[in-house]
């Protein structure tokens, strides 16, 4: 038998986990900025993704604290400008998850967790130094959307920094290289290993 469930008929709390849990798998962003006073913060977001590619824009949606105060990376990206995107990769999950905790504004998860930093290339809040994928972004556009208000972040990639040997000899992603973790519903999380090609049909 068929389920038919209304958002307009539940709660939001109940939307939220139906949506999270279904929308799988989802790439997760773990994101550091700098606040206007100088203060590290880290954080893992994985209602993310591309927008475009010319110029090439991410779109990251995170929503606000139980009190509706923004958390500390939608602040810090909206009054700075600026934010680098980390990609997740399998031995980072238990520092990436480390992170989520909801930490007052003047704490640095970076120095609660001991997570080494270095400074970015393009933009001033420094990068994970463990990151071998960091997007660099300058905040193109920040919507306040829903009833939450979720911030939705709109950043344009300045800079796409990747360590050594994951581009092969043409210059591509080499997609065997990396070890991208995905988020699932509730505290599911799962790694990307099978990988299969599945070309795409050519015109007649």
């Amino acid at each position: 038998m068929t389920e038919v469930l209304l958002p307009s008929e539940l709660s939001p709390s109940r939307n939220y986990f139906l949506l999270t849990s279904l929308l799988v798998p989802r790439p997760i962003a773990w994101v550091s900025t700098r606040s206007a006073a100088g203060v590290v913060n880290v954080a893992p977001f994985s209602f993310y993704g591309g927008i475009s590619g010319n110029p090439p824009i991410l779109g990251l949606g995170i929503g606000r604290r139980a009190d509706g105060r923004p958390k500390d990376t939608a602040r810090n990206a909206i009054e700075t400008g600026e934010f680098v995107v980390h990609l997740v990769e399998e031995d980072q999950v238990e520092a990436m998850v480390g992170c989520s905790a909801e930490l007052e504004p003047e704490v640095s998860e970076a120095e609660a967790l001991g997570l080494v930093l270095e400074d970015s290339r393009l933009v001033q809040p420094p990068s994970l130094a463990r990151a071998r994928v960091r997007l660099e972004c300058r905040l193109h556009q920040h919507q306040e959307v829903g009833n939450g208000p979720v911030d939705f972040l709109m950043g344009e990639v300045v800079a796409f920094v990747l360590a050594e040997g994951l581009l092969d000899e043409a210059g591509r992603v080499d997609e065997e290289q990396l070890q991208p973790v995905s988020r699932l519903g509730g505290a599911w999380y799962a790694p990307v290993r099978d990988r299969f090609r599945a070309q795409r049909p050519t015109n007649k």
